[in-house]
């Protein structure tokens, strides 16, 4: 009888909780079709939101450079954050240890004190370049924003590859070798097959991540590129003028 009574109330908090995730998404799913703007009230079904968003260049322009970002930064970040994860699986316990807790720091950062050290990092650069002919003194903008979002996602793939790579039996590996495999091919033929769920679970989190992120984006481009994490209206143009403001303070503070 107790058995039921908790199966039951398991039942019961898994539907509590899934309608408290995912009905105020179907919510504003289904008032995306209201004819008026308010969220109290259906007035009428209407498809007039979405074609208005899809004639707006500025959305879509935002949409396309968000998109392009994301896939990026996600691919870079799965190949860097794969690579990182076999040479950390590699390391003694203690090694192991301190590694991985270093690569903890920007995933419990919060996103402002990882936004404004990679924005300090820029305008470093860009004062060290600015003496040197042979660099670009002028980065602030998409390659900044790649850069940025390749660094916070890189954390987020290792913490998705290196539980596959505990899973893994070295024994696997050895085993290819034995059977006439270079070691390259026992790690395409044997290795990654193995740890590619890790590895694709890593890749949508980094997309996901990329996308979701506005702080970071915001403070590590210029006025000229514009994600959909901000909105294109006065308020958002004139927080991003002072934010280049304070990039070009900091940029030309060693002329006075």
């Amino acid at each position: 009888m107790k058995t039921k009574h908790l199966r039951l109330m398991q039942r019961v908090y898994i539907i509590l909780f899934f309608c408290f995730m995912y009905l105020p998404i179907a919510y504003m799913i289904v008032f995306s079709f209201n004819q008026s703007k308010g969220y109290s009230l259906f007035t009428g079904f209407t498809f007039k939101w979405y074609r208005s968003l899809f004639t707006n260049a500025s959305i879509l322009h935002a949409l396309w450079v968000s998109v392009e970002v994301a896939v990026l930064s996600a691919i870079i970040a799965t190949v860097l954050g794969t690579a990182a994860s076999l040479g950390i699986a590699s390391m003694s316990r203690k090694s192991r240890l301190l590694v991985t807790n270093i690569t903890y720091i920007p995933v419990v950062n919060p996103e402002i004190i990882t936004g404004i050290s990679l924005m300090l990092l820029f305008v470093a650069y860009q004062r060290f370049a600015a003496q040197s002919a042979w660099l670009p003194d002028n980065i602030m903008g998409l390659p900044t924003l790649l850069i940025a979002h390749i660094a916070f996602n890189v954390p987020y793939v290792i913490f998705n590859v290196s539980p596959k790579l505990k899973q893994l039996d070295i024994k696997l590996y050895e085993a290819a070798l034995d059977l006439g495999c270079d070691p390259r091919q026992a790690f395409f033929k044997v290795i990654l097959p193995e740890i590619s769920p890790g590895i694709v679970t890593g890749f949508i989190l980094a997309f996901t991540m990329s996308i979701d992120d506005f702080v970071i984006s915001f403070l590590c481009v210029i006025l000229k590129v514009i994600t959909l994490g901000g909105c294109d209206n006065e308020k958002e143009l004139f927080t991003r003028t002072k934010v280049r403001n304070c990039q070009q303070l900091f940029i030309r503070q060693d002329h006075f």
